[in-house]
């Protein structure tokens, strides 16, 4: 049984896949994919599915577990990170892209969202999910550490110092702002993760139904506005705008 925040993000996969509105294969770009968990999930519903990721202990991962489940011809790793897709994917091939807990830690996330756009067919689908600020000021309130709390309370994306203040947060206006930028229109909006990181894993894994009762609840407030921006995770369906 997969904890309860694996099929949260799986389930962001699939109502990405349903945002297409198309039948049969896609063609899959996981940036950041590491060892295709979601990868090799999409391949066994026939979906083919490339995986870039910078690190090569997790692609050795990948294709083993691709082997392993009978997928291989339709997995592909590749060793780089958003810099590298020019050189290593097709552009204008990809039907969706996944962009999921990457923006957080690169350089420069506008370039990053113009490179995976270059990558995707006309009308394609990019999903984005990001971590929550107001989520992240509220655990570490929590925690005591005041002082970290109120400099991440006060930080915006745009000039975000990555080593002040870790990996960059997001509030939802900033993320649908630099996908505009992108050339992106914005299908969806949801919140991941709105109670399941505040909920003891003892709880979940003791008490009979509260996995299943946690995921339910989850999936009830996912796109409630007064839920969502305290969300762990925002997950951003777009599509790129037709020229």
């Amino acid at each position: 049984m997969r904890p309860v925040r694996q099929e949260i993000m799986w389930q962001a996969v699939l109502d990405a896949v349903a945002a297409l509105e198309r039948s049969g294969p896609l063609d899959v770009l996981d940036v950041g994919g590491g060892t295709g968990g979601d990868a090799v999930r999409l391949a066994a519903l026939g979906h083919r599915v490339t995986v870039v990721d910078p690190s090569p202990d997790a692609l050795a991962s990948l294709d083993r577990r691709a082997a392993e489940a009978g997928v291989h011809d339709q997995v592909v790793g590749v060793l780089g990170d958003t810099g590298d897709l020019g050189e290593e994917v097709t552009l204008a091939g990809t039907d969706l892209a996944l962009l999921h807990g990457v923006l957080e830690h690169v350089d420069d996330p506008a370039e990053a969202l113009r490179t995976v756009a270059a990558t995707l067919r006309p009308d394609g689908v990019l999903s984005v999910v990001v971590a929550g600020r107001p989520a992240a000021v509220l655990a570490r309130t929590l925690a005591g550490d005041f002082a970290a709390a109120s400099a991440l309370a006060q930080a915006r994306v745009e000039g975000w110092d990555l080593r002040a203040h870790g990996p960059r947060r997001y509030v939802p206006e900033e993320l649908h702002e630099q996908l505009a930028a992108a050339g992106f229109t914005v299908l969806a909006h949801a919140g991941l993760r709105t109670f399941a990181d505040l909920v003891p894993s003892a709880v979940v894994d003791t008490e009979p139904g509260a996995r299943e009762r946690l995921y339910a609840l989850e999936r009830l407030v996912r796109t409630s506005s007064e839920f969502s921006g305290i969300s762990a995770g925002l997950h951003t369906i777009a599509r790129l705008d037709l020229i």
